[in-house]
C-alpha cells in the first residue's frame, strides 16, 4: 500500500538534512503520523531518488509499505492506520506491540520504534 501524504510542507525553504521524526502520537491506537525530510539535491545528491518508508514488526517481518516512489526535496507526513493497512496477506488488524518504521533514501537509512496499544 502506498500511502497518500497527509501533508507536504513547502515553505520555500528546503530541508538542510535528512530527518526521520518520531511518530506522533506514540504510543498510538489506531493511527499515527510519521514525518520525514529530504534535503535538496545540492546537499544530498539523492533528490528525486527512490524513497521508501516501511513498517516492520518486532521479528523483522514487513508489515506495510507507506512510501515506495521517487520524491523531490521537501518535508512529508504520512499516516499509518493499524486497522486498515494492507499487509502481505491483505488487510489485517495488527496486535499490540512494538513496531519499527524505516526510511531509506539513497544512502540514508534510519529506523525508529513505535508502540501500538489496543
Amino acid at each position: 500500500l502506498t500511502g497518500d501524504p497527509v501533508s507536504v510542507h513547502d515553505e520555500n525553504k528546503l530541508p538542510a538534512s535528512f530527518e526521520l521524526y518520531q511518530n506522533y502520537p506514540n504510543p498510538f491506537n489506531p493511527s499515527t503520523k510519521i514525518r520525514f525530510s529530504i534535503p535538496s539535491v545540492t546537499l544530498s545528491e539523492v533528490e528525486g531518488s527512490l524513497v521508501t518508508l516501511k513498517i516492520y514488526d518486532v521479528l523483522g517481518n514487513l508489515v506495510a509499505t507507506l512510501v515506495n516512489e521517487n520524491k523531490p526535496a521537501g518535508k512529508y507526513e504520512f499516516e499509518f492506520n493499524s486497522n486498515s493497512h494492507s499487509g502481505l496477506s491483505g488487510i489485517r488488524e495488527l496486535s499490540s506491540g512494538i513496531y519499527f518504521y524505516r526510511l531509506q533514501a539513497g544512502s540514508f537509512v534510519e529506523t525508529k520504534k513505535m508502540i501500538l496499544i489496543r
